[in-house]
């Protein structure tokens, strides 16, 4: 699949600003992997308390974006209009490195498996080819209500 901008990105995932954290999708094989990044700058919100004269990216914002790319990944081609994957689980999460403002953030998200509305990614994250965290992420796929707007046969079983 082509690389996928921030306008793409949210046709696939729910989030927007300030919780849209990853700027673009460089590689995306839908149910099998996924690469991305997200440019962190000085201007965002956190920086102002994480912490003051030496801003951090919070780790627990690493593995958001990490669980956004996930996300994506574990959607397949005709769901991603109409499901939305809901993070259900963070395992094995390890945090390395700092990651500062004026880095760019590259991430990795792989398909471990998938069954009926349940999957599991291997994802991580790095700087200038340095690891800076890994985890396993599990995420529940469930039907975007909005999907069907005011469409009432839903309702009818």
């Amino acid at each position: 699949m082509p690389i996928l901008d921030v306008r793409e990105i949210m046709r696939i995932l729910p989030h927007r600003y300030p919780m849209l954290l990853i700027d673009r999708i460089t590689e995306l094989e839908p149910m099998v992997r996924a690469r991305g990044y997200k440019n962190v700058t000085a201007n965002e919100p956190m920086f102002t308390g994480h912490f003051p004269g030496n801003p951090l990216f919070p780790g627990v914002y690493m593995i958001e974006a990490l669980a956004q790319l996930g996300g994506t990944t574990i959607l397949e081609p005709g769901d991603m209009a109409r499901k939305v994957p809901y993070l259900a689980g963070i395992d094995k999460a390890k945090f390395r490195r700092p990651v500062v403002p004026g880095d760019r953030l590259d991430m990795e998200a792989r398909v471990i498996k998938h069954k009926l509305n349940i999957g599991w990614v291997a994802v991580e994250a790095s700087v200038e080819g340095k690891k800076v965290v890994s985890a396993e992420l599990t995420f529940s796929i469930s039907i975007d209500p909005s999907a069907f707007a005011y469409d009432s046969s839903v309702l009818h079983l």
